[in-house]
C-alpha cells in the first residue's frame, strides 16, 4: 500500500503594520531531496534554448574533391579536406538544435513546490507580509522596510508579491530575487536563503496546491 502523505501544521510569522502575528498552515512534514532534484532538473531542462549546433563534414565550406590520388604518394589515404580528421573539418556526433524539455507529472511538480516552501517554513526562513507600508517603488524605501523586518542583506531573499511597485523597489538589490505570485517555483526557492511572500502570493500558492502546479 502507498504510504499516507504526512503533513505538519507550521506557525508562520506574518508581518503587519500593527506588529507580528502567526498563521497556521498545513504543509508536508517530510522533504524528499530527490523529488526536489527531479523538479529542479525539469525546470532547468525546460529553460535550455537547445541552439548549439556543429557542422558535419557535409556542411563545412570545403570542396568535396579528393585532395590527392589514392595510391603511389606514400601518404595515408584521404578523401576531401572537410573530413573530421583535419583542422577545420566537420564534427562527428556534435550537438544539433534540439528540445531539452520533457514532461513531469503534475503531482510531482505540486509536491515539489509544497516541499520547498515547507523546507523554508521548517527552517524559520519563511515570512508572510500583510503590507509593505512605505514602499512606493524606490529602493531606499524598500531598504528602510527591510531593516525594520530584520532583512539586512546578509542572506539572499526571494520576494514574491503582486505589488509591482515593491518588486521594482527591490529588483536592483543584488541580494533580492523578485517574482510575481504566479512565478513562484522550486528552483528559485532553493537557490535563495529566505522566502518572503505577501498574503496575495500565499493565496495563489495555496490555490496551486489544490490545482495547477
Amino acid at each position: 500500500m502507498r504510504e499516507a502523505k504526512v503533513e505538519t501544521v507550521y506557525q508562520i510569522p506574518v508581518l503587519s503594520p500593527s506588529g507580528r502575528r502567526e498563521l497556521a498552515a498545513s504543509l508536508p512534514g517530510e522533504v524528499n531531496p530527490h523529488l526536489l532534484w527531479e523538479v529542479v532538473r525539469w525546470q532547468l531542462s525546460s529553460r535550455r534554448r537547445g541552439t548549439a549546433s556543429t557542422k558535419t563534414r557535409g556542411e563545412v565550406a570545403f570542396s568535396s574533391r579528393k585532395i590527392y590520388p589514392q595510391k603511389h604518394t606514400g601518404r595515408a589515404r584521404h578523401g576531401d579536406i572537410g573530413a573530421p580528421i583535419f583542422v577545420g573539418g566537420g564534427t562527428v556526433f556534435g550537438p544539433k538544435p534540439r528540445d531539452y524539455s520533457y514532461t513531469l507529472p503534475k503531482k510531482v511538480r505540486k509536491a515539489g513546490l509544497a516541499m520547498a516552501v515547507a523546507d523554508r517554513a521548517k527552517e524559520g526562513k519563511l515570512l508572510l507580509v500583510e503590507d509593505f507600508s512605505g514602499v512606493q517603488g524606490k529602493t531606499k524605501e524598500f531598504l528602510a522596510w527591510a531593516k525594520e523586518a530584520g532583512l539586512d542583506g546578509s542572506e539572499t531573499v526571494l520576494l514574491v508579491t503582486e505589488n509591482e511597485l515593491v518588486r521594482r523597489a527591490a529588483r536592483n538589490l543584488p541580494w533580492v530575487v523578485t517574482l510575481a505570485p504566479e512565478g513562484l517555483n522550486v528552483y528559485d526557492i532553493l537557490r535563495t536563503g529566505r522566502l518572503v511572500m505577501d498574503l496575495k502570493a500565499w493565496e495563489v500558492f495555496q490555490g496551486r496546491l489544490g490545482g495547477e502546479a
